[in-house]
């Protein structure tokens, strides 16, 4: 269906949407109750109607995507030639209900190195619906067999081979990426943590470690010409500071519980649900 391919799509280019839906009909109209159509910011799939009624609607969720609402709202229309609707008429007699549902960009999250605690914390994260990128030096820790238990992954899981220079895959992630950085390396951490640094559009940086193996990336990181101010952005140690254990699984919840925090935030900053009639 074109309205599917639609979301599909824009989930893949990390563009938000719209998805309109015909919820209920009375008397007579352009489109039969399930009837659907995507929109953008500059583009729209399918059709609800055309006419005013769709109109209306794909201007109503243009407002929705400018505003950044996340919550669905329903409009609801009288198809009258006396109705004072926005940009035209139609008579056809009947009543329509549309439910507008954002589809917004979902969060992304990288974790570089997949040893335990990174595995862990993939299996918690594919759970929910995000974008997940693995990347580790080691083939051996992204091959099939051990990656088998996120075959039912709600989330979209992306695996990035590099058995060189993984701080490369820095630029490639998308922007506003949660960047989590615990390889088997101090090496490969502090390369990530100034790829990092200077890649600029990452939504946040963590590293797990030690206090005082911060200590020695401060310096390093430092060293290299970083900023003070933007070292400060890199979050160690990472997780919830009241939640003790230091077995993979409990630093995975640890971590995991972190980042659904910053997710909600994320969500919580946005204007609230809103009910439009036109």
């Amino acid at each position: 269906m074109e309205w599917m391919r639609a979301v599909q799509r824009l989930r893949e280019q990390r563009r938000a949407g719209v998805l309109v839906t015909v919820v209920s009909v009375r008397g007579h109209s352009p489109r039969d109750a399930g009837a659907k159509m995507v929109v953008s910011a500059d583009d729209v799939w399918a059709t609800v109607g055309g006419g005013n009624l769709e109109a209306v609607a794909i201007d109503r969720a243009r407002a929705l995507l400018a505003t950044e609402v996340v919550e669905p709202e329903v409009m609801e229309f009288s198809l009258s030639d006396k109705a004072p609707f926005q940009q035209a008429v139609q008579c056809c007699g009947g009543e329509v209900k549309l439910l507008l549902e954002p589809l917004p960009v979902v969060p992304a999250v990288a974790i570089f190195g997949v040893g335990h605690v990174g595995l862990e914390l993939a299996r918690i994260l594919a759970r929910h619906d995000l974008e997940l990128h693995l990347i580790d030096s080691r083939p051996d820790q992204l091959v099939p067999s051990r990656l088998s238990v996120l075959d039912d992954a709600v989330a979209g899981v992306h695996i990035h081979h590099v058995p060189v220079l993984p701080e490369l895959v820095v630029g490639e992630l998308p922007p506003g990426t949660h960047a989590l950085v615990m390889t088997h390396d101090h090496a490969e951490d502090a390369a990530l943590c100034d790829a990092a640094l200077r890649n600029g559009q990452l939504a946040t940086i963590g590293l797990i470690g030690s206090s005082a193996k911060w200590a020695r990336f401060r310096k390093k990181l430092a060293d290299d010409g970083n900023s003070a101010e933007a070292i400060d952005s890199i979050t160690t140690p990472i997780g919830l500071s009241d939640l003790p254990g230091k077995e993979p699984a409990v630093i995975a919840v640890s971590v995991a519980a972190w980042l659904l925090q910053l997710f909600v935030a994320e969500r919580n900053s946005a204007p609230v649900h809103r009910e439009a009639k036109a």
